[in-house]
């Protein structure tokens, strides 16, 4: 039992620096999953526009609601630069939903409720019996390529930091 619980923690700390080798200029990892109405959601549904795919770690917390209230009222700047905000936890999607509803939410908030793609994305944090998605923000071009990968977020600034961002990507031409 003991080997057991060490070799979790081992591999709960070498899996998560194994992912970060992510880098801009990648191919995005695909995904496929369900955001809180039930419709299944894919990266190549984004295909064509910019993507903001934000993971987060839990539904309904300070930080959690911070974030997703800066992206809500940031929307309509991120649309018009031809983007679409995505947000990931490995929350269920009915507490997705109830989330999204008493915030108002405009966009997507996938379940990735095993932690696959948060894993893909090297922002799953895997414990053992604690599991939860890091806060870290991909921006994806309209080919499906990885243009920025905020790895250190702070939830009081990052839906700015975001747009400022977007701006500079989407005039480059």
């Amino acid at each position: 039992m003991l080997r057991m619980l060490c070799l979790s923690l081992l591999l709960g700390l070498v899996a998560p620096v194994m992912a970060d080798t992510l880098t801009v200029g990648q191919p995005a990892p695909v995904f496929a999953l369900k955001d809180q109405s039930g419709v299944m959601r894919s990266l190549e549904q984004f295909r064509g526009k910019w993507l903001v795919l934000y993971f987060y770690p839990k539904n309904d917390t300070p930080g959690c609601t911070t974030e997703a209230c800066n992206f809500r009222d940031g929307q309509a700047f991120i649309t018009g630069l031809g983007a679409q905000v995505v947000g990931v936890s490995i929350d269920e999607s009915a507490s997705h939903k109830a989330f999204a509803e008493k915030y108002k939410l405009p966009f997507p908030l996938l379940a990735d409720a095993e932690g696959t793609v948060a894993d893909r994305y090297g922002a799953l944090s895997n414990w053992g019996v604690v599991r939860f998605a890091k806060r870290q923000t991909f921006i994806i071009d309209p080919r499906g390529v990885l243009r920025k990968i905020y790895r250190d977020v702070d939830a009081d600034k990052h839906a700015q930091q975001v747009l400022d961002d977007l701006k500079a990507l989407t005039t480059r031409g």
